[in-house]
């Protein structure tokens, strides 16, 4: 293996596991560990597991935080890759730390902080502010506070995904109970949020997804999360479809679709907007362009736009990010959204840098050739809580990930 970027090397860890209830405040702190590379390419070529030195006390107006659990996103990939818009910034070691997304516990806070206290966990609002790690210092201006209620998995994922159904469904169309939305991609993360969203509104949902083995299967499972119909894209190609979902309808306009394939998929469903209608793109996995009707825009007065979380963060205040908040655990402490299916890589401290690296890459590797389609969750085993005076992270309901542990799966 080609030697691997380290931001310290007098802190490569070789050392047994260490349980935390055997520590004392006389061992040494183990040192923080990240996920980072130099240059963009492919993540199971390019990301490595490398050992910081212990963070400073904060410097004021900045809190210390210990992530607990950090998801790989499809767009985490696609920054890595060098292929999304929103880039991250080098540290001053020049290397990027990889991830987007994930809770952390503050572990101390700086002069002048005020609003979030030492054991509270936090999500990030400042986008790109490299997750993949173990512990870091941010501004207290950035951080956003969840309850710990709604358990580990579903902090650690709630500010992507969730979010932006809940924003799609709330932000264009004036929707009411019993008014219908189309989505493409419907077992997407953001989709099966947007089904389960949309019934705790009492809003019907049209759902389509690629024909495939096992489609019934799919089927039953997003009917049960709450879709009031899911059909293929092959239907929706079919002129003759237009008579079934008229009568699923009655005839009422829809007046939001929501978008994440494009291409010809997206065309087709647009087709079946009434006037006034919102078709709003948030991503675009056919990698085809989005192609639509004159007609549709003269006739119909279609509007289309986009729409980018990231961008929503940007633009509001951290008051409204601490609302959206409380919102999201709400539907979830009520059950009206459900937690991702989910795995957790664990990168112990007992592995040294380039072992950990090598299980990392096998992991994705394996997700880069789909055969895995769970939500993978990354826990960095860093300093001890104890070092800390803080709690042991709480017991999380994931699996722990061997790479041998794949099995292969259509998604």
């Amino acid at each position: 293996m080609s030697s691997l970027p380290r931001l310290s090397s007098a802190f490569r860890l070789h050392s047994p596991k260490i349980s935390t209830r055997q520590l004392s405040t006389s061992f040494p702190r183990l040192a923080n560990r990240a996920i980072v590379y130099k240059e963009n390419g492919g993540p199971a070529s390019v990301l490595s597991v490398v050992t910081n030195p212990s963070l400073p006390d904060p410097a004021p107006q900045t809190v210390n935080v210990r992530f607990l659990l950090s998801p790989i996103n499809p767009a985490d990939i696609n920054v890595v890759e060098g292929v999304y818009p929103a880039k991250p910034t080098r540290t001053s070691e020049g290397v990027f730390v990889g991830g987007n997304e994930g809770v952390a516990e503050v572990t101390s806070v700086g002069d002048g902080v005020s609003g979030v206290k030492v054991g509270e966990w936090v999500v990030l609002g400042k986008q790109q502010s490299g997750t993949w790690r173990s512990a870091a210092n941010v501004g207290a201006e950035d951080v956003i506070r969840v309850d710990k209620s709604v358990g580990e998995v579903v902090a650690a994922t709630i500010t992507v995904n969730p979010a932006t159904a809940y924003n799609m469904l709330s932000d264009f169309a004036d929707l009411k109970p019993g008014d219908w939305v189309l989505q493409n991609g419907a077992n997407s993360a953001v989709g099966q949020a947007v089904i389960q969203i949309a019934k705790s509104r009492g809003l019907n949902t049209l759902n389509f997804v690629r024909n495939r083995e096992g489609v019934d299967s799919l089927k039953g499972q997003l009917t049960s999360l709450g879709a009031t119909h899911v059909a293929t894209y092959d239907d929706l190609a079919d002129k003759a479809f237009r008579d079934t979902v008229k009568s699923w309808t009655g005839g009422k306009d829809i007046r939001l679709a929501l978008n994440c394939v494009s291409g010809p998929t997206t065309t087709n469903m647009a087709r079946y907007l009434g006037h006034d209608a919102f078709l709003v793109s948030y991503g675009a996995m056919s990698k085809q362009p989005l192609s639509l009707p004159t007609s549709l825009f003269i006739f119909k007065n279609l509007q289309s736009v986009g729409f980018w979380q990231s961008r929503w963060y940007k633009e509001k205040t951290k008051e409204e990010r601490e609302t959206l908040m409380r919102t999201l655990v709400g539907l979830f402490n009520s059950g009206k959204l459900k937690e991702p299916e989910h795995e957790i890589l664990t990168l112990r401290a007992d592995e040294s840098d380039e072992a950990a690296t090598a299980r990392l890459r096998g992991v994705l590797s394996k997700m880069a050739e789909g055969q895995y389609g769970k939500k993978v969750l990354l826990q960095l085993e860093g300093e001890s809580p104890l070092d800390q005076n803080i709690p042991a992270p709480s017991q999380t309901t994931g699996i722990n990930l061997d790479v041998t542990s794949f099995k292969t799966k259509s998604i």
